[in-house]
């Protein structure tokens, strides 16, 4: 008799403990099938905050807004190779290194800077600065070494080769093409094929292919190289030129087949 009520006794104890542990992995598993079927995300309906606004205050990146200072993107992007002079860049406070550029002018600096030259990428690698952040940074940089007063920056103001300060946006927009340094431009946009003949293209000093051409009259080539023509295409292929750009580009090329 005794026999039997341990037994049965181990027995009520045994069924205890496997419910109880049933019961436990129950749980888990609800647990885990909960945590497997939890939304990815959140849907955000429009006119909705959804937190977008504290993001962009702690962001904080000079691409996040228009307004950043030139020391802003300076620090963020360009010192890393104007602080060292890294693939040949030329290093920020070095005048003898900063005289043969700064005479081109602030527009060929900040076309540059903008569009790429050489080693440089295009807006220092980062395509989400505006034109204008790439200018104030432009001057930041060479701050230390310009004879002058710098332009201010913003709007649709243009600077001046020789750095005047009371020029205004008015008299900046006045500015043609015979103000900016066609050869910079050609080298960085035309020359792939004027330098060549690629694709048909009439070689630079070949007075011979231009003569046609020429006769056209040079707003006719100015329309061409601003909005396509043949196989060229709008501004050479570069949307970030401005039409006084182009117009320059073509004053160079075409000035060595006059």
């Amino acid at each position: 008799m005794k026999v039997s009520n341990l037994i049965l006794g181990s027995l009520t104890a045994l069924s205890l403990a496997l419910a109880s542990a049933a019961s436990a992995q129950s749980d888990m598993s609800h647990d885990a099938i909960a945590e497997r079927l939890a939304p990815v995300g959140e849907l955000c309906r429009a006119g909705e905050d959804c937190g977008t606004a504290a993001m962009a205050s702690s962001s904080g990146g000079a691409s996040q807004s228009s307004g950043a200072s030139g020391e802003e993107i300076y620090g963020q992007v360009c010192m890393a190779c104007h602080d060292t002079g890294a693939a040949g860049a030329p290093m920020k406070g070095d005048a003898e290194a900063w005289a043969p550029r700064l005479e081109k002018g602030l527009e060929t600096l900040y076309s540059h800077a903008i569009n790429g030259f050489n080693a440089m990428p295009a807006k220092g690698g980062n395509p989400a600065l505006s034109d204008d952040e790439v200018k104030r940074s432009v001057q930041h940089l060479v701050e230390p070494v310009f004879d002058g007063e710098l332009p201010a920056i913003g709007g649709s103001e243009t600077a001046s080769a020789g750095g005047e300060g009371g020029e205004t946006s008015g008299e900046a927009a006045m500015a043609t093409a015979s103000d900016i340094d066609g050869g910079a431009i050609y080298g960085q946009v035309c020359m792939a094929c004027h330098d060549t003949g690629a694709a048909g293209a009439p070689m630079k000093g070949d007075a011979e292919a231009w003569t046609t051409r020429l006769e056209k009259g040079t707003e006719t080539l100015y329309d061409h190289a601003i909005n396509g023509f043949n196989a060229m295409p709008a501004k050479g292929g570069n949307p970030a030129l401005s039409d006084d750009e182009v117009k320059a580009a073509v004053d160079h090329l075409i000035a060595t087949a006059q």
